[in-house]
């Protein structure tokens, strides 16, 4: 997750791949390159194959990681029924659906994923359980050109997955909104009118949201814009507010360094001078916590990619709660000014009634 154009440099080599200062460019998997954007084109003609649902009738939609169920509940509103699959707190990487969410589908209009190969097996369920009306809308996929897909050391080319965490970029989250607005348009147009007009207040904040990060970031040294994290979330992030990414200890396969790979690594964080090194808060990492005390450098443990504030009902529990809190904490962590960011209204622009599994 970055905004490397330069010449990948890596530590070791062989040691979990981890890319140092202006390493890992993004690149295209051979099946991106070969269908070019015929896979953009058929996510987006899938996000409108839903068919519209009778006047009168409540959609029934269904979401997969807690952000994207937050996006789909501020533009619906109360007009809609909103059901969660994948619970908060879940490696949604791994994430398999129990049999009981097939029940889900069966009743579902249109299910939002994100997409970018993050929820395959719940596309596997949905592919025999959606009925044929329904449509499967995989966000990232469909808003995403394949030459902006990222490959790096966590979602390597060679393993087909492009890093999914599209979300955590408030430019791209923008694009959600407004391929989310014109599906519900579509599907139900009696209530086409709020739907756009939720997505037009939400946009609103989303752009505020991005104008405090440019504020928010400038007040660090470009040298100090530096991420090394535990899980890699923030690629696309970096890239659009020119943040460096330094790398991600979790690997592809999600397995533990081995001690000389966290020995290199305490050296990679000596060398580069990083004030602060950020941990998952749903990812325990005994290895950072090691190297952050070993190098001296300030151990944060409390970043959340999927995994929303709080409780369903509490204030923060949503989407721009999550992002206000994450780059608040990068920012201030790094000895950065935050309070464009912490000063944002984060309220909610509609009723969130959605069912947020926990």
């Amino acid at each position: 997750m970055n905004s490397w154009r330069n010449t990948p440099t890596l530590v070791a080599a062989a040691i979990l791949a981890l890319a140092i200062i202006g390493g890992c460019s993004k690149t295209s998997g051979s099946d991106a390159t070969d269908q070019g954007g015929d896979i953009q084109a058929k996510a987006q003609a899938e996000c409108m194959s839903g068919q519209t649902i009778a006047a009168g009738s409540t959609l029934n939609i269904s979401t997969t990681v807690a952000p994207i169920t937050s996006i789909v509940a501020n533009i619906a509103g109360g007009l809609a029924k909103i059901t969660g699959i994948v619970p908060e707190g879940t490696n949604s990487h791994t994430f398999e659906p129990s049999p009981s969410v097939a029940e889900t589908l069966a009743k579902t209009d249109v299910i939002f994923a994100n997409g970018l190969v993050l929820e395959e097996p719940t596309k596997e369920l949905a592919a025999t359980n959606l009925p044929k009306s329904a449509a499967l809308c995989e966000l990232g996929t469909a808003v995403l050109p394949v030459d902006d897909y990222i490959f790096d050391f966590s979602f390597p080319k060679d393993g087909g997955k492009p890093n999914p965490h599209l979300w955590t970029d408030p430019k791209l989250a923008a694009r959600y909104v407004n391929l989310i607005r014109d599906v519900l348009v579509k599907m139900d147009p009696a209530n086409a009118v709020s739907y756009t007009s939720n997505a037009a207040a939400y946009t609103a904040k989303i752009d505020e949201l991005d104008a405090a990060v440019v504020t928010a970031s400038a007040t660090l040294p470009a040298e100090d814009r530096k991420l090394l994290t535990y899980h890699d979330a923030y690629a696309y992030f970096a890239k659009d507010y020119g943040w460096q990414i330094l790398g991600a200890i979790q690997p592809s396969d999600f397995a533990e360094p081995t001690a000389r790979e966290v020995g290199d690594l305490i050296a990679q964080v000596k060398s580069s001078n990083v004030k602060a090194i950020f941990g998952s808060e749903v990812f325990p990492s005994a290895v950072l916590e090691q190297i952050g005390r070993e190098t001296g450098v300030t151990y944060v443990d409390v970043l959340r990619d999927d995994d929303l504030l709080g409780e369903p009902g509490d204030a923060d529990h949503s989407f721009l709660g999550l992002m206000q809190f994450d780059y608040v904490t990068m920012i201030e962590a790094l000895g950065g000014d935050a309070a464009a960011i912490r000063n944002l209204d984060i309220t909610d622009v509609a009723p969130d009634n959605a069912k947020y599994p926990q």
